[in-house]
């Protein structure tokens, strides 16, 4: 994994040492309004962030690559994370501070991210989860390119109806799977 830039953003490779500026930013209650929980203690992020660091699922199939955001006065904000499945499709995440909302940020990161995977990991398809509550993260994903899948294929991956599926497509004649 490279550090990538993104204006005055820098994306880290994330590493155990994050951990604890990491469980700050992951202990916002406004970003669990629509799913998840906070990390449990400062301790289980750590040990989670310790098993990332493996950058491969248990199989070894799977690339696990997580970045957190740093902005330009050193301040981490949140994180991007792909998982890069051997068909070439990755599906991505990310977490932004809620003071940190509104201001293209994770847009840019993610963006980032995006072509790094594109250009370095070759991933030609790209999913996201998102709730159907959380119109900030779809209005997100859709400036990303991002489109909502087929019901069809919705129900495949196993997406609850509550969540929608977006999908992005790196070249017109890859054919959306999940």
């Amino acid at each position: 994994m490279r550090i990538l830039t993104a204006g005055d953003l820098t994306l880290e490779p994330q590493v155990v040492a994050h951990a604890d500026a990491m469980y700050a930013v992951l202990s916002d209650p406004a970003l669990y309004a629509y799913e998840d929980a906070p990390p449990a203690s400062r301790e289980w992020l750590r040990t989670r962030f310790a098993k990332l660091e493996s950058r491969r699922s248990g199989d070894g199939c799977e690339l696990w690559l997580n970045w957190v955001i740093r902005m330009a006065n050193r301040e981490l904000i949140g994180y991007v994370q792909a998982t890069v499945r051997p068909d070439g499709s990755a599906a991505i995440a990310y977490v932004l501070g809620s003071a940190y909302w509104g201001r293209g940020l994770a847009r840019r990161a993610t963006s980032a991210m995006i072509d790094e995977l594109v250009a370095r990991y070759r991933v030609d398809q790209l999913v996201a989860v998102a709730s159907r509550r959380n119109l900030r993260s779809i209005r997100l994903l859709k400036r990303l390119g991002f489109a909502p899948a087929p019901p069809a294929l919705q129900l495949e991956g196993g997406v609850p109806a509550e969540d929608v599926l977006m999908i992005r497509a790196s070249r017109p004649d890859v054919r959306p799977s999940v």
